[in-house]
């Protein structure tokens, strides 16, 4: 057997929040293994293509998680171009700036 090369597709459960669970096959993908991902289950955890997502191993499962915060940087970028990215509470000076900083 080579290495990378997979001689048995073994199949993983996926556990799905809307209460059953889903089967995929790993598959090759270039050089790697991969499992390709339900759209509805996609949808469900508002991931799309080139998301990125946190792997997890706990108790010989993989957990899958969404990475916190996608599309922010996007979001900061539209709302600048709209003028909405003003300070809510303004510029106030903190007692270390009153008291300590040399400027």
């Amino acid at each position: 057997m080579r290495a990378g090369v997979i001689t048995f597709i073994p199949i993983l459960a996926i556990k799905c929040t809307l209460g059953y669970n889903m089967k995929a096959n790993i598959i090759n993908i270039g050089n790697s293994q991969g499992i390709i991902l339900p759209s509805m289950l996609l949808r469900q955890l508002k991931l799309s293509n080139r998301s990125t997502v946190e792997l997890e191993i706990n108790n010989g499962s993989i957990i899958i998680k969404p990475e916190p915060r996608q599309g922010w940087a996007e979001a900061a970028k539209q709302m600048n171009a709209a003028g909405d990215d003003q300070l809510l509470l303004g510029d106030f000076p903190n007692e270390f700036e009153k008291e300590e900083w040399t400027w």
